[in-house]
């Protein structure tokens, strides 16, 4: 299994590593989260285009068929607890550490995993430092030892989104690009591919340095794509539905010329809740540039999409307020 402590827009990496890998022979029953802290979970993107939400022992027979899943841990029962403390960091938008670290690891144990990945994004606008980030990797990997868990974490660059779409629909529509290999979002595949390739050499399945070959292999053959789409259909999807895009929408186009210095994460992420995510699937933002990137005057910055009016209009009066985008 993998999971990623949160927090990060768009940073949709589940449903393309648990392709790769179950493609490479590695079973994995991936339960996920919805939203707690950021605009959308994995649970909500897949929900896009299939169920997430069915009873253990369906589940169990559509790992047994195509070796995983892509589903919401919540609506199993497997860790009830946990169900319970979620709602509550919902409501509050909080997910303090020591919960963070039971409550993923309370799902691992709670599904039978054996080995996990965890993807710790750190950096301004991340969750954590990377002091802090070293810090939960250590007790990660203590506690897992003391549970019986093979763990392995990953540090990996939290300063901004990852992909360009963020929201449901959007963030479905970044990884079906990058399975499809048309028009891949570039940092997503990228990150996708590493943390596949960690789980691949993790298990046996390749030598150390050898994994993100074997995982590349994969994907541009076309076999991670086809394990997708197994696993979509297995769940009742379908992963050639109709991705409708949000009824209004609104491009906020840059003023001037320069380059991208900085883009907010918990503004990305507020103005995305502003706009309808999650609950509205077609609600979203997307992203046409990143850290480092040169932009010119009148060049689209950020197209926002929502189905309603006055939520459009509030998420653009953020927008102009917080400036989550600065350009030096």
């Amino acid at each position: 299994d993998k999971h990623s402590i949160g927090g990060i827009p768009g940073n949709r990496t589940s449903p393309i590593v648990v392709s790769i890998c179950v493609a490479a022979g590695i079973i994995m029953p991936k339960t996920s989260s919805r939203a707690i802290t950021s605009d959308t979970g994995t649970a909500d993107t897949v929900e896009s285009i299939a169920p997430v939400s069915m009873p253990i022992k369906k589940l169990k027979a559509i790992v047994k068929k195509t070796g995983a899943c892509l589903v919401w841990g919540g609506s199993l029962g497997i860790a009830p607890v946990d169900d319970k403390l979620i709602r509550v960091e919902k409501l509050l938008r909080v997910d303090p550490e020591s919960q963070l670290l039971a409550s993923i690891l309370a799902k691992k144990l709670s599904i039978g995993s054996t080995h996990v990945l965890i993807d710790i994004p750190y950096g301004n606008g991340a969750k954590v430092s990377k002091k802090r980030g070293e810090r939960l990797s250590r007790l990660f990997i203590l506690l897992g030892k003391k549970l019986g868990l093979k763990i392995k974490t990953a540090l990996t660059d939290g300063r901004e989104p990852i992909g360009n779409g963020i929201g449901p629909i959007l963030e479905i529509k970044d990884v079906i690009k990058v399975l499809k290999q048309d028009n891949s979002p570039k940092d997503l595949e990228d990150k996708s591919l590493f943390l596949a390739g960690e789980i691949i050499e993790m298990v046996g399945k390749a030598k150390k340095g050898q994994g993100i070959i074997m995982a590349k292999e994969i994907l541009y053959s076309g076999l991670a794509y086809k394990k997708f789409t197994e696993i979509i259909y297995a769940q009742g999807g379908d992963p050639k539905a109709w991705l409708p895009e949000a009824k209004y929408n609104h491009i906020i186009i840059s003023n001037h010329r320069g380059v991208i210095e900085k883009i907010k994460n918990s503004d990305i992420n507020y103005l995305a809740r502003i706009i309808g995510c999650p609950i509205d699937k077609s609600a979203g933002v997307y992203l046409y540039k990143h850290i480092g990137n040169k932009i010119n005057k009148g060049e689209k910055l950020i197209t926002l999409f929502s189905e309603s009016k006055s939520k459009l209009k509030e998420a653009v009066k953020f927008f102009n307020a917080q400036k989550p985008i600065i350009i030096g």
